[in-house]
């Protein structure tokens, strides 16, 4: 590459101000809540599921905030200013607890279990097409969370062997998902994995063991490239 290439290059690179985890939080209108809360006591979970699923995969602004109302009314609870793209999945939200001010990204899956525990902190951004193993999940505040990115939860013990892996029980792990932590594009967090606060998750990574504070992460399986501070 050239010296005029490479110079041409670094007069497109532009730094800007971080726009989702700096605003201000907007807190919804009292009525919004009474009305989720009316929804809630009035219909049972599938119905709320069928509600949802009007008006799960449009784009409009009626539409989105139809589904924060409902999200709200389906989960075991939901903050202020909930955004959602289209396509959003949630099995078992009435396990599901989430903070204020997070966005779940178009064709987000979050797969909970019955008896199980998904908590999503406050200013949490979720990328599109990512997928949560949410069987007992904790991510914590201010999260940024790649598009593609997933946590697998849970495993098939593979024992006896003589019978299909699927066919075998199913062992749950709790994953969480620290402080200010940045999770990659397409990274996959796998079950039993604490992710330091304030960490780094390269794109691509497979997450195998717990992730120190402030580490950077990469490869697969994921290994300690630096440490920010």
């Amino acid at each position: 590459m050239s010296v005029d290439h490479e110079t041409a290059i670094d007069s497109e690179i532009r730094t800007v101000a971080a726009v989702f985890g700096k605003a201000e939080m907007v807190t919804d209108a009292a009525w919004e809540w009474e009305f989720s809360a009316h929804l809630k006591h009035s219909f049972t979970s599938q119905e709320l599921l069928a509600l949802f699923s009007k008006y799960r995969n449009d784009e409009g602004l009626f539409e989105m905030n139809m589904r924060r109302l409902l999200i709200r009314a389906m989960c075991k609870s939901a903050g202020h200013a909930l955004q959602s793209g289209p396509g959003i999945v949630l099995k078992h939200p009435e396990t599901m607890e989430i903070g204020d001010a997070v966005f779940l990204g178009a064709q987000t899956m979050i797969q909970g279990r019955y008896d199980g525990t998904c908590r999503i902190g406050n200013h949490v951004w979720i990328g599109p097409h990512a997928y949560f193993d949410a069987r007992h999940l904790v991510i914590e505040d201010y999260v940024g969370w790649g598009p593609g990115a997933k946590v697998l939860g849970s495993s098939h013990t593979g024992d006896p062997v003589d019978i299909p892996i699927i066919a075998t029980e199913l062992t749950i792990k709790p994953v969480v998902i620290g402080y200010g932590a940045d999770i990659g594009t397409n990274a996959t967090v796998l079950p039993g994995v604490h992710i330091g606060a304030n960490s780094i998750v390269g794109a691509g990574a497979v997450v195998t063991a717990d992730v120190p504070e402030y580490a950077v992460v990469a490869g697969v399986p994921a290994k300690l490239v630096r440490y920010r501070k």
